[in-house]
């Protein structure tokens, strides 16, 4: 039996045993966990350390690093995906027809859930927590740039199930660096693995999408927009396009195309760019744009509408309208998140019913695409396909459902 299959197995089995735990035990290991993460700071920084010292991806180091700061961070969503009730056995909805036949949609747990991720040793802390407070194992392939990391946090996991005498098996990190394990995973895994979930760039999530024979949750990249419209406030728009672009460069909820209304040109656009570069932002513009600023500005090409910078770089249109802007989001976009900047209720309206974003928002930063900040403790990644889950993927969303049927002796005629 080889490797992968081997971890195949054990997850299955550690699904079954998992069906039988109460609630409660389930509640335990997460805050057990979460006092091993308090005791073993230093060791996990330590080990963070020898990956951030070995990283050759120098522009991974942001993402990679492990503190102090970042580790209550983690300890936080794990405090906060604590405290939500089971999410397995609702009833989702119940009815009753005609002939008494009674109906009810429960939820259910998906089964084994593949992560395959980069360098963000936080995923494998939320993930963890996610799926087994959802009543789902997980198997987890985190980039060698974090290795330790990764290795530790899991580790620490596995350690907390152990305590409180449930498999541990529900949390499997592999260990095998060989790259061939992510294409076995894809291609030879669907008797396992009941779904697949890509956390990284895009080269990542599209050998992924291409190569995987179970259902995929994810997104390919986050080109995210921000349309400003002519009705505006200045201050909050510079405000919010700042947060939406600076914040983070690196995360997918980073703004990388700004829309101006033609309109608002003369009344907003030279003070929103002149605080973009003064905040360290290479911006690139259209002709229009380049215009009010003597043709100092870098011009924008057509491959800058389609690309997802991840980096502090800007893109910047003028539209002539909300609809030419939801028209070019339409063309370029990616099904992410996309913004309108606007006290115009019927601009709004038309923007957010138009794009066809798994999050839409009004007067709101992008920054704010995540499942944290929903208020679902963290999530395990932001999905953009058409069919559900659709945006932050947390705890409610790693379920399925199931329909129960019961009458008393119903025939049908």
């Amino acid at each position: 039996m080889n490797y992968l299959e081997t971890i195949g197995k054990k997850a299955r089995k550690a699904f079954e045993d998992l069906k039988s735990i109460k609630h409660f035990k389930i509640k335990k290991v997460l805050e057990d966990y979460n006092k091993y993460l308090l005791k073993n700071k230093k060791r996990i920084i330590q080990e963070n350390q020898k990956d951030v010292k070995n990283v050759k991806r120098k522009h991974l180091v942001d993402r990679l690093i492990l503190n102090d700061k970042r580790i209550d961070g983690i300890r936080y969503s794990i405090s906060e995906i604590t405290k939500f009730k089971d999410p397995i056995g609702r009833v989702i909805e119940q009815w009753q027809r005609p002939n008494k036949l009674k109906i009810k949609k429960i939820s259910t747990p998906i089964g084994v859930i593949g992560v395959i991720y980069e360098s963000r040793p936080n995923v494998t802390a939320d993930v963890a927590a996610l799926c087994l407070k959802s009543g789902n194992c997980s198997i987890l392939r985190g980039g060698s740039e974090a290795f330790n990391s990764n290795k530790i946090l899991a580790n620490l996991f596995r350690d907390a199930l152990k305590k409180n005498n449930i498999n541990k098996n529900c949390v499997q990190f592999i260990e095998n660096k060989n790259r061939k394990i992510v294409d076995n995973l894809l291609s030879k895994m669907s008797d396992y693995i009941d779904v697949i979930v890509p956390r990284g760039g895009k080269g990542l999530v599209g050998k992924v999408q291409k190569f995987s024979n179970v259902h995929v949750i994810g997104h390919l990249e986050g080109l995210c927009h921000i349309f400003v419209d002519k009705t505006a406030n200045l201050n909050s728009a510079r405000k919010i396009i700042i947060n939406a672009k600076m914040r983070r460069t690196s995360i997918c909820g980073a703004v990388e195309t700004l829309l101006i209304d033609e309109k608002a040109i003369n009344t907003h656009a030279k003070e929103i760019i002149n605080s973009l570069v003064d905040s360290g932002c290479e911006v690139r513009v259209d002709s229009k744009i380049n215009k009010l600023f003597n043709g100092k500005l870098k011009l924008a090409k057509e491959k800058d509408w389609r690309t997802e910078y991840l980096d502090s770089i800007i893109s910047i249109k003028t539209v002539k309208n909300v609809k030419e802007g939801v028209n070019h989001i339409l063309k370029y976009g990616t099904m992410h998140t996309d913004s309108i900047i606007t006290n115009n209720k019927k601009n709004a309206k038309i923007f957010l019913n138009g794009v066809n974003s798994s999050i839409a928002m009004h007067n709101v930063s992008t920054q704010f695409a995540d499942g944290g900040e929903f208020g679902f403790g963290g999530e395990i990644g932001i999905s953009t396909n058409k069919l559900p889950p659709r945006g932050p993927v947390g705890i409610n969303q790693l379920t399925s459902y199931k329909y129960l049927v019961s009458g008393n002796g119903i025939i049908r005629p």
